[in-house]
This record gives C-alpha cells, structure tokens and sequence, in this order.
C-alpha cells in the first residue's frame, strides 16, 4: 500500500486553514490563483504583466469585465498572509519597462494581491452587494510542484523511479559519475557523513546538468537540489537515491538507514508544509511552459516536458484516487497550461504552437487516466518582444519577426550588443501537432527548425505624466478570462 499524502493531523490543519479563508471570503471575496511554471518559462514576467495591464488599462479585448467597462477600480491592497514575501511587482516591472532587461526567476514562493472593483453583469446580484474581488496571486518555483509525486513515494520506489530515468537518454552521460559513484558504495556500511555529502553534490550536479540551456530538460525533483536557498548544507538535503535499493528493512546506522530517513525528512519538512500551506489553500492555477525550448532541444527534451506535464497535471487529478482524496472542502477547478513566447513565432503559428501544446497535454491525460475537464490549454506571450514584418527575398514573400537581440546574443555570425534591432525567420510549426509526435520516440526523428533568440523586453512609449504605457503582449488577456472572469460575472 503506498504513503499516504498526508496525515490526520495535515488533514485537520488543511481543513482549518480553508474554513479560515471561506469565511473571510464571506466579507472580502477573494480567490487564490496559483502561478507556477517549468525552467525559464516565465512566471515572473507572467504575473508582472497581469497586474500592470490591469492597474494600468492595457488592451485586454478579451477579458469581458474590462472590455464591457464593468470594471471601476484596480488597486494592490497588502496580501492578507503576513509570513509570505511580498512578490515584488514594482521591482520587477521597472526592470521590464525602464530597464528592458528580464527580471529574476522565480527561487521561492512569494504572494501579491490585487483588488478589483467592478459592476456585475447580474441586475439581480447588484441589488445585493457591490462587486468586489480581490485575487491573491501566488507565485512558486515549479520544481515544488514536480515534488507533490514524492509524498506517494518511499525511499526504495523514488530511488527505483529516478535510477531509471538516469539510465535513459542523454541522462545516461550526464548521470555517469553519481551512478558510479553510487554503485561503488556499500549502502549496509556504516552511514558516515562525508559519504553521504559526496553523493547528494554528485547527484546535485548531475540534475544542474539536465536543467541546463543546452538540454532544458524538466523532470528534475527533488526541486530544492536546485534551489536550496536556507537549507544548503542541511541534513534534509544532504542526500540521494541509491541503485538497487533491497526491499528488506535498512540496518540500523547505515549508509541507507541514513539516506532513508534524510529522504523522508525532505518530504517532511519541505514538501508537506509546501503542500499543506500553500498548494491546498489554491482555487485556480495556471502552469506555464516553454514548448519551443523543448522543440528546439529535440526529441528527448519534447519527451521529458511531456513526462513533467504528467507528473504536474496529477497533482490537480480530481476524484477518489487522484492525490487529494484526503483534501477537504477545496479543490482548484481550473488549470490552464500556457505554452508561452508566442512572439517568438509569427501569428501564423500561435495556434499551431497552442495545439501543439494542447497534444502534449492531451497524452499526459492519457497517461494518467484522467479527464481533461476544467483544464485549458493556450498560446501566450506575457510581454510581446517582437513586431511582425515581411522581407522579399528570391521574388518570395517571408513573413519574420523584429526586435532587439540581447546582448551577446549570435545570429549568422553576428554577436550583437544589446541596442541593434533585427529580423529573424523563426521558423515555422507544423498546422497538424501529430507529424511532430508520430516518430518522437525515435532519437534521431527530426523536429521543425525553430529559430529561438533571446529578445530584449521591447521599448515603450511614456504618458504625458512620464508613465510608461501599458505592456504588449499576445492572448493575455484571454488567460485573464479563463482564471477569474467568472467571477466578476
């Protein structure tokens, strides 16, 4: 019988936490939107631009609250959990509108709250009480989420399932040091602390490896290897999993007792309370993705966003068998995956990319034996980096993309600085996503061609009051209508 993915005593303080909020939410209606992303997917951008479209009336045609004028006010109000960092929005949309360079990534989990007075489109409802919602934005690595898998875990089946993904593919070099290393240890000796450092750095550096640019791939737990933060150097990350891992109960004081009970101290004290604080406290979540990084990567890193969608999108799994059968009175009723840098492509491919997406999301569904119902799939660019053009080239019409290449950025042998502008030909995706997926399985099966380049954040116009003007950016809005547009009905 596997782990249970929470105690009694969890349960109870989950239940506590959500007849907490629901009864603030009586008097200050508010929802708490989740927004995590896979590496380099841009979470913080995401939400930068969510907020200064919204405080700043920026082009959101399809968001039906804004567009029909029922929206009277937007306003930050102080987030109503004290012992969460504030996510620091204004920093970050200086960076992207002043400075034009790329905020932080995400590296822990931070909070925001943005209120909206609006107009409901019910006569009946605004006879009763004034429209008032208030979203509490919260914004967390998505390694924590790809942790959620590990509470059903123990320590014998996480070694068995990561062993044999290190043994797959491109992993299989990258993990070749740690396995020998780890295969060369007597896991009954006495357990003994040096060891176990030079385990968990090896198998630290091999996940660092698999997250690089060059790879991008995403199946990476446990996140915190790659984000430590205040537990560097602690007992609950100085760890790892162990080849052939016996069935039989661990000898006392031995290497794998050791690594046994600092494995279950992860999840205790860093995967739980993330759960239980945090994750079952959400009513909607957004997940987003970068399709065309994996695309570019080739056919393994298109399979490991697949196999990290899975293992995302079961946390969400409804239902008596799904993760949070134990979950009391609160499930998130609406995920949407974004598949985001849409204006990295020209308009002409942001559906294919959108379908593109919606196919790899479609066979992790199948793969878990859940229904897709309450689950979007979209296209976006949070910030719009780009303009469209054509170029006439040997009597032929090509459509491209311009903008300004960051610093150090090369393209056809030309390194550029940071302050010249350039058209690219990104490349194209197939209009049918299964000619993409029919020979994926095969290593050497060729993917489109797509040219991805690093774009600076795009110059923008200033209001007479020196106000820089609201960001660009591609279905943003229609992400809006989908998370919280019904309530402000």
């Amino acid at each position: 019988m596997p782990p249970s993915l929470t105690s009694f005593t969890d349960d109870a303080r989950i239940a506590l936490d959500n007849i907490t909020d629901r009864a603030s939410g009586l008097m200050h209606p508010a929802i708490r939107l989740g927004v995590t992303g896979l590496s380099r997917a841009g979470k913080t951008v995401f939400i930068s631009s969510l907020v200064h479209n919204l405080l700043n009336g920026g082009r959101l045609p399809l968001f039906e609250a804004v567009r029909s004028g029922r929206v009277s006010d937007v306003r930050l109000e102080p987030q109503p959990d004290d012992a969460i960092p504030r996510f620091q929005y204004e920093d970050h949309i200086q960076a992207l509108v002043r400075d034009r360079i790329w905020p932080d990534s995400t590296r822990a989990i931070s909070e925001l709250r943005i209120t909206l007075d609006y107009q409901s489109a019910s006569s009946w409802s605004r006879m009763f009480s004034r429209g008032r919602l208030s979203i509490d934005i919260v914004d967390y690595p998505g390694e924590w989420l790809l942790d959620l898998p590990l509470l059903t875990q123990d320590f014998r089946a996480f070694s068995e399932n990561t062993v044999t993904l290190a043994e797959t593919g491109i992993r299989k070099e990258l993990s070749r040091e740690w396995l020998a290393l780890a295969s060369s240890i007597d896991m009954d000796a006495p357990a003994d602390e040096m060891t176990a450092r030079r385990l968990s750095e090896a198998f630290a550096a091999y996940l660092r490896a698999c997250k690089a640019d060059e790879r991008s791939l995403s199946t990476l737990p446990p996140g915190r290897f790659l984000m430590p933060g205040d537990l560097e150097g602690s007992p609950a990350l100085t760890f790892a999993p162990l080849p052939n891992v016996s069935e039989t109960k661990a000898s006392k004081g031995s290497l794998r007792a050791m690594m046994e009970r600092r494995y279950d101290a992860y999840k205790n004290v860093v995967v739980k309370p993330f759960f239980r604080e945090h994750f079952a406290r959400l009513d909607r979540q957004i997940v987003l993705i970068d399709a065309l990084q994996a695309i570019n990567r080739g056919p393994e890193a298109v399979q490991d966003l697949e196999r990290a969608l899975t293992d995302v999108l079961a946390c969400f799994r409804p239902g008596s068998n799904s993760f949070f059968s134990s979950l009391i009175g609160r499930r998130i009723d609406k995920v949407l995956v974004a598949a985001t840098k849409a204006d990295h492509l020209h308009h002409e491919s942001h559906d294919r990319l959108e379908r593109l997406t919606g196919r790899l999301v479609d066979r992790a569904i199948q793969r878990i034996g859940m229904a897709g119902a309450g689950i979007e799939v979209m296209a976006i660019a949070s910030v719009r980096a780009t303009r469209e053009a054509t170029v006439k080239e040997d009597n032929h019409i090509l459509p491209v993309i311009v903008g300004t290449p960051m610093a150090g950025e090369t393209i056809n042998g030309e390194r550029f600085d940071g302050n010249k502008k350039t058209a690219i030909f990104p490349g194209d995706l197939p209009d049918n996503p299964e000619a993409l997926f029919q020979n994926l399985d095969t290593p050497t099966a060729e993917l489109p061609e797509i040219n991805v380049v690093r774009f600076r954040p795009p110059a923008l116009e200033e209001s007479n009051g020196g106000l820089k003007l609201s960001v660009p950016h591609i279905r943003l809005d229609r992400a809006m209508q989908f998370l919280f547009g019904d309530r402000l009905a």
